[in-house]
């Protein structure tokens, strides 16, 4: 009875899983050039991300379905800071555009419980989306500068002996 709900949910999962991937990578690359508060917010949504395919496995399991753990799609290696906000924005947009597109057919699959968790998840998708696009904003406002203040935090944070996160 939930078939086409239970397949949604699994699309979901594996866009899910593959945003996670994508965000530690991102995580990973900021944190090595020390780029700190952008490594945490690449970090941060990870971990969303994780608690995402967890609301989502949980409600294919109540469907009866089983939860298919694959990534839609491969690391894409990007190690430019502007390109990964970037990129990060459009995995975000299309996930919003989406989920409201699943929320609406689970409503006419008579799923409103399947329909209401996407609809949160459109509503952390759109505040991710924006978190990125501030960051962007800032790129284009302070250049370089940006990034380079997030360094020098780093730097002061170490010589005064603080440990890295």
């Amino acid at each position: 009875m939930h078939e086409k709900s239970i397949a949604l949910l699994n699309k979901a999962v594996s866009e899910e899983i593959a945003a996670l991937h994508q965000y530690m990578y991102f995580h990973f690359h900021c944190d090595d050039q020390g780029y700190d508060l952008l490594a945490g917010l690449f970090k941060r949504t990870a971990i969303e991300e994780m608690i995402h395919v967890e609301r989502l496995a949980e409600r294919i399991l109540f469907l009866g379905g089983d939860v298919e753990m694959k990534a839609g799609s491969n690391v894409i290696p990007e190690q430019d800071v502007n390109k990964m906000l970037e990129m990060a924005a459009k995995m975000e947009e299309q996930s919003a555009m989406d989920y409201n597109r699943w929320a609406n057919e689970c409503g006419t699959n008579a799923d409103s419980v399947s329909k209401k968790l996407f609809e949160d998840l459109v509503m952390d998708e759109e505040r991710h989306y924006d978190q990125y696009d501030n960051e962007i904003d800032n790129l284009k406002r302070f250049g370089e500068n940006y990034l380079a203040l997030q360094s020098i935090e780093r730097s002061k944070s170490r010589s005064a002996g603080q440990p890295a996160e």
